[in-house]
């Protein structure tokens, strides 16, 4: 079993961005030395969320700053950016890490609208730029010159340089919550992303996906590759005990859910309504603290003691899952906090499942 570190930190003020952002590269060069197979990076804006925003630079830092963990992006907000700069970004940061970069796409937050009217756009052709932004990514690793002419993009470009060191290009990933796209990322053989899946969901989804692969004729190699790549995100919090590790986890994910409110009712804009089937319990303004805090440790979250959290891997394992992509850190959690809690379980539960 493979296991992954996942960077969602927010930083309760302008003052602390710069210690912050400190932290977290601390926490990742710790996360390669526990032994952790990748880290993963989230790009927001504006709030204090994902504190360094700039996920794309804040790479290159990691890039140097380690030797082997891969730097993976959970995800990339395509409309934010322009495809051949990003394809460019993308490329010289293989390079920088010698091979070592993994590109989870997305059309863009579904919840924060502000984000968007930030970058002078709204969120209603997403989809659109970003399979127009994934068309343009992979055709600039790999042809020169290209010729582009899209819905939002003319272009002509001569020769993408550097190439990327991964060929044809680092790794497109796409996060999925329905049975649709996991059955389509596996016939298209693409690696996928998921979230908050109940354990009893789990093993019906991987099959999912594993239906795609074989009707999308890829090979048992290929097959194989892309089951051991599925990453399922989990909320993940190791204490000296498990009524601690729960209450303390409780109390973060509050803090973490009451920002998250904040800043949504705050500065998105009046005429946005987010589609209410991207609502869940913990997402749902509408749903109180006393039943979203119990849904998220029930549906998205490990914790407790070494063996508690132990158990809970295992479970996981016993129904399919490969690799686990663990978040460490929620709300303005400390520094001290996170890292005592990685330790716990780089040292005390990872050994168990190598």
């Amino acid at each position: 079993m493979k296991f992954g570190w996942l960077t969602l930190a927010m930083s309760p003020s302008p003052d602390e961005d710069g210690a912050r952002i400190d932290q977290i590269l601390e926490q990742a060069c710790l996360a390669e030395a526990l032994g952790f197979a990748d880290v993963w990076l989230t790009e927001h804006y504006f709030t204090g969320e994902s504190v360094y925003n700039d996920s794309l630079m804040f790479a290159a830092a990691l890039a140097v700053k380690t030797e082997r963990i891969r730097i993976g992006f959970a995800v990339v907000q395509t409309p934010f950016h322009h495809p051949v700069r990003l394809a460019v970004q993308l490329a010289l940061l293989d390079n920088l890490s010698k091979g070592r970069i993994d590109v989870g796409i997305g059309k863009g937050t579904v919840y924060n609208e502000y984000e968007f009217v930030g970058h002078g756009l709204r969120s209603t052709d997403s989809r659109e730029r970003m399979e127009e932004a994934v068309e343009i990514l992979e055709r600039a690793w790999r042809e020169a010159p290209l010729t582009f002419e899209g819905k939002f993009h003319k272009l002509h470009i001569p020769a993408l340089r550097p190439k990327p060191v991964q060929q044809p290009g680092p790794p497109l990933w796409r996060s999925v919550i329905s049975p649709g796209s996991f059955a389509e990322c596996g016939r298209l053989g693409v690696p996928i992303l998921t979230a908050r899946l109940p354990v009893a969901k789990i093993k019906e989804r991987w099959a999912t996906y594993a239906a795609g692969i074989d009707a999308g004729g890829h090979d048992a190699a290929t097959k194989a590759r892309l089951l051991a790549k599925s990453a399922l995100w989990r909320n993940v919090y190791v204490a000296e005990s498990d009524a601690r590790a729960e209450d303390e986890l409780a109390a973060l994910l509050v803090e973490t859910r009451a920002h998250m409110m904040h800043v949504r009712e705050a500065y998105n804009p009046a005429d946005f309504t987010p589609d209410p089937a991207t609502l869940n319990a913990w997402t749902d303004p509408a749903v109180p603290d006393s039943e979203a805090i119990p849904f998220v440790l029930s549906t998205g979250s490990l914790y407790g003691t070494p063996a508690r959290v132990r158990e809970q891997v295992a479970e996981l394992r016993d129904v399919g899952v490969q690799h686990l992509l663990c978040q460490t850190g929620f709300g303005a959690m400390s520094h001290e906090q996170n890292v005592a809690s990685m330790r716990r379980f780089g040292e005390q539960v990872m050994p168990a499942f190598g």
